[in-house]
């Protein structure tokens, strides 16, 4: 009974041993078993990236619209700058222009130093409306720039039968005068000069039967002078010439005093 009693006692040992060991293999095995499960959600973190690289999609978005609003407004300012100096260089091109041009047009000084040219000018005839011993010669500037004529145009009284002009009668001007040049005649202007015939009116017709005008006997050829026919039986004695003026009044008056021999 006895060995019985140690073998039972043995067996007994034996068996809670074992039950022990294969508990705490049990136990042993849990942390691994709780890690290996965590792990999956561990893992989650791992998908991160995938959100991280939609987060950088996303502010790459917002970049790109900023560079792009960035450039935009520097385009605006592009703008803005070539608009400016566009607007800057046309408004100097046109006033620079515009300030050469009006210059030539009526300018004193720039006429002194241009005498008119024969193609540059027109001339004409006429008696003054009201006074029947006086002609109005009128010259005009047809011209783009402004040019110079003497003080008074060169005049003689003759007839068209004659071979030359050596006999013809030439008028008193205003005496006193001197320097050059005279007259500035500025772009599209006319000039006036005022020839009184016979200021005293006491003359009768001796056979005079032309005119003969040179604008500028200063400055332009013989071949200039124009001709212009006078009415049968004019009366031409003491003649008088006036100065050019801008005006046929003012023109007329200078003509009233007139007493120096042109």
């Amino acid at each position: 009974m006895t060995t019985k009693s140690a073998l039972a006692s043995a067996a007994v040992l034996a068996l809670g041993a074992l039950t022990l060991t294969a508990c705490g293999s049990a136990d042993a095995q849990s942390p691994a078993a709780k890690s290996t499960a965590a792990s999956p959600a561990a893992s989650k973190p791992a998908e991160a990236p995938a959100a991280t690289d939609g987060g950088a999609q996303d502010s790459g978005t917002g970049t790109t619209g900023t560079t792009a609003g960035t450039t935009g407004s520097a385009g605006t300012t592009t703008g803005s700058t070539g608009g400016t100096g566009t607007k800057s260089g046309g408004t100097t091109t046109g006033t620079t222009g515009t300030a050469t041009g009006s210059g030539d047009a009526t300018s004193d000084s720039y006429a002194y130093r241009h005498p008119c040219a024969g193609a540059q000018i027109t001339v004409r005839v006429s008696t003054r409306s009201g006074h029947p011993t006086q002609r109005v010669i009128a010259v005009r500037n047809t011209g783009a720039k402004s040019c110079g004529l003497s003080y008074y145009p060169l005049v003689s009284i003759g007839s068209s039968d004659a071979q030359e002009r050596s006999g013809n009668i030439t008028p008193l001007i205003p005496g006193g005068l001197g320097g050059a040049p005279a007259y500035a005649l500025y772009a599209g202007q006319t000039a006036y000069a005022v020839l009184d015939l016979d200021p005293e009116g006491g003359a009768s017709g001796a056979g005079l039967d032309e005119l003969n005008v040179l604008a500028d006997g200063e400055h332009l050829p013989d071949a200039e002078t124009k001709v212009f026919p006078l009415d049968p039986g004019a009366a031409v004695m003491q003649p008088r010439l006036g100065l050019y003026r801008a005006t046929v009044a003012d023109a007329a008056a200078s003509a009233a005093g007139a007493n120096v021999q042109s």
